[in-house]
């Protein structure tokens, strides 16, 4: 039998160990329940992004007279390969999606963004995250263009206007650009190449992604010179060989949809990070080129200290410090190789990069804006000022119109800070 001292010592040796335990209990039911309120809050941000992607988005009307009509060419340059392609000698091929003033007599209807094969191809390579929960259900996404339609005959021809998207981007992600450009009387000619873009549907049914090796963005640094420059002289020739074929089409005979209806006297070029570098660089190349728009991309090429002789904008997201070294020597440089009296640089404050495209309104904006994909400023604001300069920039310099807002600071757009005159 145990004396009363033993088990008091054995009573202080397990109230230690009592406590210790009742503590654990305590710390586990603690933990156990905030990993409960971390799976609460999960869920709801999850359902608060599964509703946000499903939600319709209109894309912002055109501010045009015009209706406008969209169709798709598939044309394949037989004088060169691709350099891109993983099979060599396959030859350059592109897609080339056109935009233009249509004939009302189509239908008023709101249109798909991209069709089912583009939608489905698209989400499979972006994965199940993307597409459910921080991107919009493109099947959703509407748009204002009539498929197919006739082409406006108010007027006999239309300047044209080349589209150059960003590495990895898509034409269609400039839809509201394209559109808006042409309500007001343009041509646009947007294309989609094989290999640099994530991905690329052709009218076959083939689908093209993008091979890992060719994307700029995450190759090792000591390559990214070598490719970028490759890229830029493929991007060039691209766009020649779209003009070529742009003069074809306008000598067809009159049944052709576009016969006749081409000014390619009056050609501008416009594209969207590297996009913008091709736009540069092609109108330093190629006299074709009336007059050019750079939306916030990183130029390259001898264009940047050699110039051109043509009217050109440089429309810069608020970046602040966050461009290096080179993107502002390359900037700076070549805008001081432009022509004094038809040269703009300007800034659009509250906008990043991705705010020049639809991907403004495609994304989570929350999401978005905290990686710094896209700024404070309202999506659809920040693309109504990137339509109404681009669209007035090619007003003055392909249809001789006023050039006051491009000098001159407006209550129109207060957004706009002139960097350089």
């Amino acid at each position: 039998m145990r004396s009363k001292k033993e088990n008091a010592e054995t009573a202080n040796v397990q109230r230690p160990l009592w406590i210790l335990l009742k503590f654990i209990k305590i710390l586990f039911k603690g933990i156990a329940g905030l990993i409960g309120l971390i799976l609460i809050v999960i869920l709801i941000c999850l359902g608060l992004l599964w509703l946000e992607h499903n939600k319709s988005v209109i894309l912002p009307s055109p501010t045009g007279q015009f209706a406008v009509g969209r169709t798709t060419y598939y044309w394949i340059d037989s004088a060169r390969t691709d350099s891109l392609a993983p099979v060599r000698n396959q030859k350059r091929e592109l897609l080339v999606w056109i935009w233009y003033p249509a004939d009302k007599r189509g239908t008023a209807k709101l249109s798909e963004y991209v069709s089912k094969p583009w939608r489905i191809a698209i989400e499979n390579y972006q994965g199940i995250l993307l597409n459910k929960f921080l991107k919009t259900d493109l099947s959703k996404v509407y748009a204002h263009n009539i498929g197919d339609a006739n082409i406006s005959t108010r007027i006999q021809s239309y300047p044209v206007i080349i589209l150059r998207s960003g590495v990895g981007s898509l034409a269609t992600d400039y839809t509201t650009l394209a559109e808006d450009l042409a309500s007001h009387g343009y041509i646009v000619v947007g294309v989609d190449a094989p290999y640099s873009a994530v991905i690329v549907v052709f009218p076959d049914g083939r689908v093209v992604t993008r091979p890992e090796a060719n994307d700029v963005e995450n190759m090792p640094a000591e390559k990214q010179n070598t490719f970028v420059n490759k890229l830029l002289n493929l991007w060039t020739a691209d766009t020649r060989f779209i003009l070529d074929k742009l003069q074809k089409l306008n000598a067809e005979s009159a049944s052709g949809k576009f016969s006749g209806r081409l000014n390619l006297q009056a050609v501008g070029i416009m594209g969207h990070s590297f996009g913008g570098a091709t736009a540069a660089q092609f109108c330093h190349d190629d006299n074709r080129c009336k007059a050019g728009i750079n939306m916030d991309g990183i130029p390259f090429g001898n264009v940047v200290h050699e110039g051109l002789h043509q009217p050109f904008l440089v429309m810069s997201s608020d970046y602040g410090a966050e461009l290096d070294s080179v993107g502002a020597s390359n900037i700076q440089s070549i805008y001081n190789h432009f022509p004094v009296n038809s040269r703009l640089w300007v800034k659009i404050q509250g906008a990043q990069h991705f705010n020049f495209s639809d991907q403004a309104l495609l994304n989570d904006p929350h999401i978005a804006k905290f990686t710094g994909m896209l700024g404070p400023i309202d999506g659809r604001r920040g693309l109504a000022i990137a339509a109404g300069y681009t669209r007035t920039f090619f007003d003055v310099y392909l249809k001789n119109a006023s050039n006051n807002l491009l000098k001159n600071p407006s209550s129109v757009y207060p957004e706009i800070q002139f960097e350089r005159k």
